[in-house]
């Protein structure tokens, strides 16, 4: 099989689930109404809750979710070989993740927006909802840790700095251009759009033609010379990071957010869609064989191909985008499904490319084998992971008559605007996690935005300052960061189950998927706490925080069992829900 042949099946099986699958469930699990009110409308502050047009809010919906982790997990499990990779991202994507978005969307909806920790509350019971919000809140802020660290490399002059072992892997500066111009020019469609009335579709474009110019800018800035001299060091880089994440998740959705997301989308589709047309063009072969099963230093292919893949295929972070800020913005109920279940397969996509970059876009299968030689050189590198992927990417769009150089910018800035995207939606989502937090232990101040986003910022630079081991504490802990992920898409699948059931309908459909996840994560957690403990690889930080995560995962467990047991008038949905 060729890698063209394979993605043109996939691309049908997406076709057929969301055809077949995502409407059956839309209509016979959620019973979706045109006519019920949404948060959006009962709530509509201006702020959090404002009504959205389905094609901006699916380019919001789409550009959060989508950080680094379907480029970065699939660039490690190909390891394996395409093939495990492949069904998993496809399959995976179909039956459990596009569900779990899908479900967590609707259920969020219908209890005024909230975010799957506060729906635990009403589902499962105030102790779950504590537990949930402290998993939300370690897995968010560790990942958005790596982010803040990763895009701040990024912006620098290299990824791995030149040393006696190697020339280095150069950085990305030129992304820093565009990157600020994107965000000055969502600024001002975001006030003209809704303040002074301007076209939709005129303003868009103009936007959008300017985001493509700031690309050409920043090359020529790079080639002019103009970051050769004195540039902002990375710690500088971070400290602006997170002031913007700060902005960003305080001003109103529609100033920056919405119309910065939708303007991201269109470059998201226009690198994804050139990149898929270039695979067309060049029909290249595999350089990776379709299995290895025991490659030289990893672990077990089940269930670490499932982890390590992550929101390739499912992750617990979508969840919180879909409760956190699209469900306060969902026009009509209907809209769900394709911005549910169709912004996760717009994720799937990504980690499909991501696995054919990294095991068609080689220059060789001598290439291929180099750079997949150990296990640890490509998990444990951040340059080896981004460099796979956009040396893969680059090279299919050569084959359209792309300039290299001019391929790899545009890529570059895809990258960028990935990570991007997704953190300054998530520091809005922790924001909200906070106040959750807060009203939970009766502090009145996290109800003020301002402060709880503060807070929301330090505990990110916590994580991305803070050095254990001469590394930051987020990269120190980044290997908890695929079961963390995992086990809160496990647990949110398990509360939709519930909720479900309350309301006497089929359970299969998200029950046999909350079941898979939940095991396959317990079991990968029980497998890394044993390595943590002892031997080469005895970690004593990484043990206490897993063994802490393990106890938590449990707890939430234990108590979704008492409430499966407790008939409905003690469910306690009604603190919740309004239907």
């Amino acid at each position: 099989m060729t890698p063209l042949v394979a993605a043109l099946c996939a691309f049908a099986a997406y076709f057929v689930a969301y055809r077949v699958y995502a409407r059956f469930i839309g209509k016979r699990l959620f019973e979706l109404s045109e006519t019920r009110e949404t948060p959006a409308h009962t709530l509509n502050d201006g702020v959090d809750y404002v009504p959205t047009r389905p094609a901006v809010l699916f380019g919001h919906h789409f550009a959060s979710i989508t950080g680094l982790a379907p480029m970065l997990g699939p660039a490690v499990a190909v390891i394996w070989g395409w093939a495990p990779a492949m069904l998993w991202v496809v399959l995976g994507a179909i039956f459990i993740g596009c569900v779990h978005d899908f479900a967590a969307l609707v259920v969020s909806v219908r209890a005024r927006g909230l975010s799957v920790g506060k729906v635990a509350e009403g589902v499962i019971g105030k102790r779950a909802r504590t537990l949930f919000l402290l998993i939300i809140l370690f897995g968010v802020a560790l990942a958005m840790g790596v982010f803040v660290f990763v895009i701040a490399k990024l912006f620098g002059h290299f990824l791995i700095s030149p040393s006696a072992a190697g020339p280095g892997m150069e950085g990305y500066p030129q992304a820093v251009f565009p990157s600020v111009a994107l965000i000055v020019i969502a600024g001002i469609s975001g006030y003209g759009l809704y303040k002074k009335g301007w076209k939709f579709g005129r303003t868009i474009l103009i936007g959008f033609i300017l985001s493509l110019g700031a690309i050409w800018v920043g090359l020529e800035l790079k080639n002019g010379g103009a970051f050769d001299t004195t540039w902002p060091l990375h710690g500088t880089w971070m400290i602006l990071l997170l002031a913007y994440a700060f902005a960003a998740s305080v001003l109103p959705v529609w100033s920056l957010l919405q119309p910065r997301d939708f303007l991201n989308s269109l470059l998201l589709y226009l690198g994804v869609g050139l990149a898929y047309i270039g695979l067309l063009v060049a029909n290249p072969e595999f350089d990776a064989p379709a299995f290895i099963p025991e490659p030289e230093g990893a672990p077990p292919m089940l269930p670490f191909v499932f982890i390590i893949i992550a929101c390739g295929a499912v992750s617990g972070f979508h969840g919180l985008v879909s409760s956190g800020t699209t469900a306060k913005q969902l026009d009509k109920e209907t809209h769900a499904r394709p911005i549910g279940y169709g912004g996760m397969i717009g994720e799937s996509l990504l980690g499909l490319l991501a696995v054919l970059a990294c095991t068609a876009g080689f220059a060789s299968p001598e290439a291929w084998h180099s750079h997949y030689a150990s296990y640890g050189e490509v998990a444990n590198n951040l340059g080896a992971k981004l460099g796979g992927f956009i040396e893969g990417v680059t090279s299919f769009l050569t084959s359209l008559g792309f300039p290299p150089e001019l391929a790899a910018a545009l890529i570059a800035m895809v990258v960028v605007s990935f990570a991007l995207t997704t953190l300054d939606s998530a520091t809005r989502l922790l924001r909200f996690n906070i106040e959750e937090l807060g009203s939970s232990f009766g502090f009145k101040w996290t109800r003020n935005r301002y402060l709880s986003a503060l807070v929301a910022v330090v505990v990110i630079a916590l994580f991305a300052f803070y050095e254990v081991d001469g590394e930051p504490a987020a990269l120190a802990l980044w290997a908890l960061f695929g079961t963390t992920n995992q086990l809160l898409a496990g647990l949110t699948l398990v509360l939709v189950t519930l909720y479900l059931k309350h309301r006497g309908k089929p359970t299969w459909y998200t029950g046999i998927p909350a079941v898979f996840v939940l095991l396959i994560t317990l079991s990968s957690m029980v497998m890394n706490l044993s390595t943590y403990s002892s031997g080469p690889k005895a970690d004593g930080l990484l043990f206490t925080v897993g063994c802490v995560l393990f106890l938590i995962a449990l707890g939430v467990l234990f108590e979704a069992l008492m409430a499966l047991r407790r008939p409905k008038k003690a469910s306690g949905l009604e603190i919740v829900f309004e239907d």
